[in-house]
């Protein structure tokens, strides 16, 4: 069984959680031979699992982690009508969140849609955003929602990893104002230690 330490995150969800930091701490080593900074990066157990999954391909490590999410929300949430993968922003062959969404699923025994949210306007890369209000401008209106999916059920919203909460934020928005979902719990597996 994997250790974490859940943390709440606020939104405009009823209730968020992250189930533990992403990164326990990072060390500058110097830069490389290219003058590219380099770090010694030690990551929470979950961090180390969803850094292997995303990064390295290893589909192995699926199941424990979507065991760890599954039991966060049994034994601390109330009973979801579904999970809602929040939309992968880098492309790939395979998306680990979904396989993880799926599993967690799955795991908790409730339906799950990778498709009923989407983006309708590109947006330029988050990480070049300073701030939450800047993050949340660039996003604002930039998701739709299946609303024959989500109308009047309980959600829980899935991501890998919460920085700021804009993305999740913009996509809250969307499933209550254009959806009409009743009632949305978000989850992500892992959030930074900043809260940029």
């Amino acid at each position: 069984m994997i250790n974490y330490s859940s943390i709440r995150i606020p939104g405009r969800w009823r209730q968020g959680y992250a189930l533990d930091l992403h990164t326990t701490e990072s060390a500058y080593l110097g830069d490389d031979e290219h003058r590219n900074p380099r770090f010694q990066t030690n990551r929470s157990e979950i961090g180390e699992l969803l850094y292997r999954a995303k990064y390295h391909a290893d589909k192995s490590v699926i199941p424990a982690i979507a065991e760890a999410a599954g039991s966060f929300v049994q034994s601390y949430l109330p009973a979801m009508d579904l999970v809602v993968a929040v939309p992968p922003s880098t492309p790939r062959r395979e998306q680990p969140l979904i396989l993880i969404a799926r599993a967690l699923a799955a795991q908790i025994n409730v339906s799950i849609s990778e498709d009923c949210v989407w983006k309708i306007r590109e947006t330029p890369a988050l990480k070049n955003a300073d701030d939450y209000d800047q993050r949340w401008r660039l996003l604002d209106g930039a998701f739709d929602v299946d609303s024959t999916v989500v109308a009047g059920k309980t959600l829980l919203l899935f991501d890998d990893l919460y920085r700021s909460g804009a993305t999740m934020n913009a996509i809250t928005s969307a499933l209550y104002d254009k959806g009409g979902a009743k009632d949305i719990f978000a989850l992500t597996l892992t959030r930074t230690r900043s809260r940029q």
